[in-house]
């Protein structure tokens, strides 16, 4: 498992970090109680993940992975 780059691009940590920013501020203008402020702290929590799978697109992200072929597997006495 030490070998997963699983969330160590920077597509995924931009990412990560916007939708975080974005749930700060949605926290802070519901403690205000302000609505339209929560709202738009959501807003820019789903940017986040646009803006992280845009850049994955990019060629930022974990390149992914072609399939392994599985080998045949020969069950002792059949023939």
């Amino acid at each position: 498992m030490s070998d997963s780059s699983h969330g160590h691009t920077p597509a995924a940590w931009t990412g990560v970090v916007i939708a975080f920013i974005g749930f700060m501020v949605s926290a802070v203008f519901m403690v205000m109680a302000q609505p339209l402020g929560v709202v738009g702290g959501l807003v820019l929590a789903c940017l986040g993940g646009v803006v992280g799978m845009i850049m994955r697109s990019m060629g930022l992200g974990k390149p992914k992975e072609e399939p392994q072929p599985q080998p045949q597997r020969v069950m002792a006495g059949s023939n």
